[in-house]
């Protein structure tokens, strides 16, 4: 049996467990958050004194802040490239609706919550140039991604469990620097999307641990494969208005390292995290090939950290056409 009719074989074996990952790790709609939940209230006769309370307490937060934040933002935004990647997994069958199907569109519909909410925040914050932002997401969307994976789950699901948990390192960062700054609203929200995001990477690692148990060799080097590789972020072909090949992925990273936010040394750690999470040291029944392929994997964050270390994060800041410093004071 080839190697693609084994996977296919895998992801109809696990299709009998969706509905108890949908059960597990996502929340009915009825009793999630809303976008509304976190923003003034536009039905209220308080509205334009909350919209001036939220815009007062941006006026203290940083431009490689609102860098990140409009970056985070950008990504989340470019949701229709993700759902219509994730459809076309093998195995993943929307035409007859199968459960994974159901899953990609339950996510998905969790997943939309996000963009919404940090584009009206950056909307009615006052901080940030709407129009240059809502280029970019276009951008982004009609230019797609290319993230090595092709259409195999193993390499599929071993990607967002990488993402999925970035996403929540950088979420919760944000949170943690807008309460550090007094703002106690943006702190919660954000904090609320990294609870997601982590609610998310549980449930893809739980796949990829599922996979394990059954194809431990083929999902070995899957794993391999993206770690060699390196991840490559949704937003790298981020670009501004008017350009055709873009810095800007690279300077938000920059933006993003300089403040906290995301940096090289947690991808060190995520990828540290996923070989303890997987167990990969204790995995048994392994080819020759995928023996060799785990011993590459066990000593690559320590190979990666020594990188880390020698990286040099410019001190000066990049501008961006989202955000305008003379504004900013």
């Amino acid at each position: 049996m080839s190697i693609k009719n084994i996977r296919l074989e895998v992801m109809q074996f696990l299709e009998d467990k969706i509905d108890g990952f949908v059960d597990q790790y996502l929340i009915p709609v009825e009793k999630i958050w809303q976008p509304s939940d976190f923003l003034p209230d536009s039905e209220s006769d308080t509205f334009f004194e909350e919209v001036r309370e939220l815009r007062e307490l941006a006026k203290d937060l940083p431009y490689d802040f609102w860098v990140a934040m409009v970056g985070d933002t950008i990504t989340e935004e470019a949701l229709p490239t993700y759902e219509s990647w994730l459809m076309d997994v093998e195995g993943v069958d929307n035409v007859e609706r199968n459960s994974w199907s159901k899953w990609v569109r339950q996510w998905t519909g969790e997943e939309n919550r996000h963009g919404d909410v940090l584009n009206k925040y950056l909307y009615l914050s006052g901080r940030v140039n709407m129009r240059e932002i809502e280029m970019t997401t276009q951008h982004l969307i009609s230019d797609g991604f290319d993230i090595g994976t092709g259409r195999d789950p193993y390499k599929n699901f071993v990607y967002t469990s990488f993402q999925e948990l970035a996403t929540y390192v950088s979420h919760n960062r944000v949170s943690q620097l807008a309460k550090s700054y007094g703002d106690k609203k943006l702190s919660k929200m954000c904090k609320m999307i990294a609870g997601d995001e982590m609610r998310h990477h549980n449930a893809y690692s739980e796949f990829v641990n599922q996979i394990f148990k059954v194809d431990p060799s083929e999902m070995m080097l899957a794993f391999n494969y993206m770690m060699k590789n390196k991840i490559i972020m949704p937003a790298g072909f981020l670009r501004e208005s008017g350009e055709k090949i873009s810095s800007a992925f690279e300077e938000f990273s920059n933006s993003a390292q300089r403040i906290g936010v995301y940096t090289a040394n947690d991808y060190v750690d995520i990828m540290q995290k996923l070989i303890d999470r997987w167990e990969i040291a204790k995995i048994t029944n392994l080819t020759d090939e995928a023996e060799k392929a785990r011993d590459y994997l066990m000593k690559l964050p320590a190979r990666m950290a020594r990188v880390s270390e020698r990286m040099i994060v410019p001190a000066e800041e990049y501008i961006f056409k989202w955000v305008e410093p003379a504004k900013l004071h």
